[in-house]
């Protein structure tokens, strides 16, 4: 009996290998892989971005992997990208389902996630008309420059209350605190309280179940270890509070008694909602699933940016002093930078897209699926294949870029290339028809923060550290987060 098992179980691991042979017959070059787990020993690193980077050095711009059952794609140079996402888009432009998306997403109600078909076109439609305009996100600047001018006071006090002239500001801290209060203001109206504490919890945790490694998504038959494992609960649970916590936002937006104030992003689907504006009948749950993608888009990429940003300049202190002289001489005595004078920040800008080329937020973007068979570069790409897109990869490429790996904000100086989704060297924010639609938002976000730190204080490292002390490890998950706090000291300049 043991040997018949011995003899099934060999019969059956030479036919998965067999079968693996086969269907990469024509793919692009990759690692061997294991049978069955494939190459999913080969992705346990803290930052797979820049592994999958060292990989296709190796194996070139277009690389196969295998994660169990789902044939995967690494996509690793400009010219790939752009086959990828502008010349064959419509074949790249959809999204894999996954467990923890699938839940979190009410079932892919949202924007985002949601695999490419009629009822994403319709979203899509609905979002780009209604929420993401020029004339919208003009609206809510007030609520942005409040919340940075806040911030600035709130540091000032800090070196009041420190009894000398400077005082050492956690700037990881400081400015997620910052982005989540505006991504708050805009999409429910409120900027503290026992909801943004609650939002926080809810929020970390979110993020901690969206990366967890569920075994249906890659062996469909051990889909029951995620239920002894207790991932399965912990996602339940997770999406149960976060529903209860949407829940209690939109019945606040529907009493006759709240207060009066200006139109939030929740406001806006009510209002699309009672009016039947949409072709698919809005729900509930696709307006909690609508502001679940802006809170988990919105948030902790804006604030990595801005961090990577200081990282970077305070490593580099001509780049930081040329831009701060900009700021203060396109901004003088005001007290304060407004959105008005970004347009006459070009350095700063500069300074943005360099970061954005070094440390962009989502390193692979997020993850696409071929809806058809394709042919690229002369390899064949099956159906339901899993693409990255690794732009952590693609900024450094030498091919590319002079210097790939030095901060050079100088290099966007007279250049037109920029990250709005056209120039493939620089894509942070992806391209094509699943390219970021809050771009415009977090750029201009962005740049206000970072302008409003950089006006408003003199930064230098704590007594006794290095700009070499300055790590830049990150931390795994979908966004480039810097791993050690920036902890800077603010000396007040105006």
């Amino acid at each position: 009996m043991d040997v018949l098992v011995v003899i099934i179980s060999t019969l059956f691991l030479l036919s998965i290998f067999a079968t693996y042979q086969k269907t990469r017959s024509n793919l692009p070059p990759g690692p061997f892989g294991l049978p069955i787990i494939g190459n999913l020993h080969q992705l346990r690193t803290n930052h797979l971005s820049n592994h999958l980077s060292q990989l296709s050095k190796h194996y070139g711009p277009l690389m196969s992997l295998r994660l169990g059952r789902v044939q995967t794609l690494v996509v690793s140079s400009a010219q790939m990208a752009k086959e990828v996402l502008k010349t064959n888009d419509a074949i790249f432009c959809s999204r894999p389902v996954f467990t923890g998306q699938r839940m979190i997403t009410y079932d892919y109600k949202g924007l985002v996630l949601t695999p490419y078909n009629e009822y994403w076109r319709e979203m899509k439609k609905t979002c780009t008309l209604h929420l993401f305009t020029s004339k919208r996100v003009q609206s809510f600047r007030p609520d942005r420059e409040e919340e940075v001018f806040l911030m600035i006071n709130r540091i000032r006090s800090q070196i009041t209350a420190s009894g000398s002239y400077e005082a050492v500001v956690n700037l990881n801290e400081t400015v997620m605190t910052l982005t989540s209060t505006i991504i708050c203001r805009v999409a429910y109206g409120k900027r503290h309280g026992q909801e943004m504490s609650r939002f926080h919890e809810l929020l970390l945790e979110c993020q901690a179940v969206l990366v967890t490694f569920y075994f249906r998504d890659h062996f469909p038959f051990m889909g029951w270890l995620d239920h002894l494992n207790g991932s399965m609960a912990r996602l339940a649970k997770n999406f149960n509070d976060m529903d209860e916590f949407y829940q209690q936002l939109v019945d606040e937006h529907l009493n006759p008694k709240r207060p009066k104030v200006q139109e939030d992003i929740i406001d806006i689907l009510l209002r699309l909602k009672n009016n039947d504006s949409c072709s698919f009948g809005l729900t509930f749950d696709h307006i909690k699933a609508i502001v679940m993608d802006i809170f988990l888009a919105g948030t902790e990429t804006i604030a990595s940016s801005v961090v990577w940003a200081m990282t970077l300049l305070i490593k580099n202190p001509k780049a930081l002093e040329r831009v701060k002289q900009e700021v203060r001489n396109v901004v003088g005595n005001k007290g304060k930078v407004d959105e008005d004078d970004l347009q006459m920040l070009d350095y700063l800008k500069a300074v943005i897209k360099e970061t954005l080329r070094l440390y962009p937020a989502g390193p692979l973007l997020i993850p696409r699926e071929t809806n058809d068979k394709c042919v690229l570069a002369g390899y064949t790409i099956p159906k339901k294949t899993l693409v990255f897109v690794n732009a952590w990869a693609i900024g450094r490429d030498p091919k590319s870029w002079d210097d790939p790996n030095e901060f050079k904000p100088e290099r966007f100086i007279g250049s037109s290339i920029d990250y709005k989704g056209l120039d493939f060297e620089l894509i942070p924010f992806g391209s094509g028809r699943r390219g970021c639609p809050g771009m415009s938002l977090g750029a201009t976000t962005m740049e206000l923060i970072l302008s409003n730190l950089i006006y408003a204080f003199e930064w230098n490292l704590p007594a006794g550290m290095h700009r070499e002390d300055i790590d830049t490890l990150t931390t795994p998950g979908f966004v480039l987060h810097k791993k050690n706090a920036l902890c800077l000291v603010a000396t007040r300049s105006c």
